[in-house]
């Protein structure tokens, strides 16, 4: 998941420009801070939370009410090639620098008062050497290139390949593992880069790597490791408690899994390669900051830093306590509500995620994952594989894109604010009274990059129905319009296919780019039907990594305890009272329902053909 775009992610092109790799990257760095920066305080305390998204490394410092006081961001660089999708770790730890630095600066804040760090990023494989140096993953054999990206699909046959051995682990992924996680890149690595994979010392997760290479502590979190490496985390459950949060021995590999997909070499050396030890998110890493990770940010060493989280699951920390007062529950313990909020995490990607006391097998959603966001609840995570990317690939091909692109820039706004104004333009030109309603002829599937969940089926393709000759720029403020409700009813399917199998979600919690955009956010009120709860400050997967290190820096003594204590609320979207709009979007939702149905008899139809 990232965020970097206003209202939308930064899209990837085959012909992305390389950033030159450099140790000060400060020059480059995108200022971001809405208000001026407080004067430093001796008694100030600081929590740093660092994201590495698709596009770009962040850095945001909170005080401890959980308020911004700055944030920073540098551009990392990304190769596209032959259908794969690659990074660099050097790079990406020159950005992080780079955007500490300039965070450091914009709050005012010295390094003294910065008491815990927090690392979050992609769910992206990263592969290393003895020696920390990265090792190609990459078939032009580029050592720089040693980051397999979160959203690559080369490995779609290692999946299918592992979902065909049905092993018992895969219960605990929805049934099946997606080429998104990391069995998959791994099998695909050996199988077509033999000399990389017999060099490879540690494969890791990018925000475990982010965390090593600030520590030198190899411990694995389990958020990763659970979530995309088939760890089955509920092993821990009567070794170690969440308020011990003490390094746990690595027991929930199941060897005879990695045997059975033929990776059985990542088991020697009590999975020395993988993760020999894996703790909660906010365990503090070895001895805090090392010297030279320390000189390298501009802070000081021994800081403690904590077990990282993968983005998504770190916005939702940033948000899952985010409740106005009038939104509270006196009908549910306080244990327990929790439970009816479902955080949606919008960037290139979304994810769903929500937690319950008990675990709920759900086909075709990822999870439950024990302790992988918030200890000691089960974690059910939903997603789709592109939204920010879709709506930027959607409107950014479009032939009227660069005379809008032009207009927006000349207006100052971006050009997703100059289409919602041009859609309330056609609405009242139209004299309808809602403005859904200009797509009654225009319906998106918006597979375009499979389905996630929760169908699970990576084949899965985009659809548009409803187009004609029509170039003009209404035509694109319609396209757009027709994909985001695309998208909503994709986050409805995954809702009701969750509450249908024993979840009770009443609440959605929206954060990342996609969450500043008022449209996006209304049409998913009024197709879910459910209120939709935005954070007080705009990073909240920042503020989830901070809180990362708030809990290392033994400020609070559990990770949800600082969550209510750093989350906070900030408007709430309710949906349409218009009885008119809830009909229209339960036939629009039958028609999205049925583009997959008929995409599944054609796909029947050209397979017979072509026996």
């Amino acid at each position: 998941m990232s965020g970097a775009r206003t209202w939308s992610s930064s899209s990837l092109s085959d012909t992305t420009p390389l950033l030159p790799l450099q140790a000060d990257r400060a020059s480059t760095a995108t200022l971001e801070m809405a208000a001026a920066a407080p004067a430093p305080a001796a008694s100030r305390t600081v929590y740093l939370g660092v994201d590495v998204g698709t596009g770009s490394a962040r850095a945001g410092l909170f005080d401890d009410q959980g308020r911004l006081l700055g944030s920073a961001s540098s551009p990392i660089q990304i190769w596209k090639e032959r259908g794969c999708i690659e990074q660099s770790s050097t790079d990406i730890w020159h950005a992080v620098c780079a955007a500490v630095k300039t965070a450091c600066s914009l709050a005012n804040a010295v390094a003294e008062e910065v008491v815990g760090i927090g690392f979050a990023a992609t769910c992206s494989l990263v592969a290393v050497d003895s020696d920390g140096s990265p090792v190609s993953v990459s078939w032009s054999g580029d050592a720089r290139r040693n980051i397999i990206v979160w959203m690559d699909h080369r490995a779609v046959n290692q999946a299918e390949h592992i979902n065909f051995r049905n092993s018992p682990v895969l219960q605990y992924c929805g049934g099946s593992v997606s080429p998104e996680m990391q069995a998959p890149k791994l099998l695909w690595v050996k199988e077509n880069l033999q000399e990389s994979w017999s060099m490879v010392f540690r494969w890791m997760d990018l925000s475990d790597w982010l965390s090593y290479r600030a520590t030198g502590d190899d411990t694995r979190s389990l958020c990763t490791t659970v979530c995309k490496w088939t760890y089955l985390g509920h092993a821990h459950m009567e070794l170690a408690s969440e308020k011990e949060s003490h390094i746990m021995e690595s027991c929930g590999w199941d060897d005879d899994f990695w045997e059975e997909i033929g990776l059985g070499d990542l088991v020697e050396g009590n999975h020395a390669k993988i993760g020999r030890s894996v703790a909660f998110p906010g365990h503090p890493l070895g001895s805090g900051l090392t010297h030279a990770a320390a000189k390298e940010l501009g802070l000081l060493a021994g800081t403690p830093v904590g077990t990282s989280l993968i983005d998504a699951h770190a916005g939702g920390v940033g948000v899952m306590e985010s409740m106005p007062i009038s939104e509270s529950r006196a009908d549910v313990s306080a244990e327990e509500v929790i439970c009816h909020r479902m955080a949606l995490v919008c960037g290139t990607s979304t994810c769903h995620m929500s937690v319950s006391r008990n675990k709920l097998f759900i086909p075709g959603v990822w999870g439950p994952f024990w302790s992988a966001m918030v200890p000691e609840y089960w974690l059910t995570e939903g997603g789709q594989s592109a939204t920010g990317a879709l709506l930027d690939y959607m409107v950014e091909n479009h032939v009227a894109a660069p005379l809008l692109a032009n207009r927006a820039a000349s207006q100052s706004i971006s050009l997703y604010e100059l289409l919602n104004k041009i859609l309330a333009s056609m609405m009242h030109e139209s004299n309808i009274s809602f403005l859904s309603a200009l797509t009654k002829d225009m319906h998106v599937l918006p597979d375009f990059h499979g389905n996630r969940s929760p169908i699970a089926d990576p084949n899965s393709k985009g659809m548009v129905c409803g187009l004609t000759l029509d170039a003009s720029e209404k035509q694109l403020a319609l396209l757009y319009l027709a994909t985001v409700q695309g998208i909503a009813y994709g986050t409805r399917h995954i809702v009701e296919h969750c509450n249908s199998h024993g979840h009770k979600i009443d609440t959605l919690l929206a954060c990342g780019g996609l969450a500043k955009n008022p449209l996006y956010i209304q049409e998913h009120a009024d197709i879910v039907g459910l209120p939709i709860i935005l954070p007080r400050e705009n990073e909240p997967v920042l503020l989830g990594a901070a809180i990362l290190g708030a809990v290392a820096a033994k400020k609070y003594s559990s990770l949800h305890d600082a969550m209510r204590a750093l989350n906070a609320a900030g408007q709430v979207i309710r949906p349409s009272k218009d009885p008119r709009v809830k009909k229209y979007h339960d036939a629009k939702y039958q028609v999205f329902r049925s583009l997959y149905e008929q995409q599944l008899s054609y796909r029947s139809i050209m397979t017979q053909a072509l026996q």
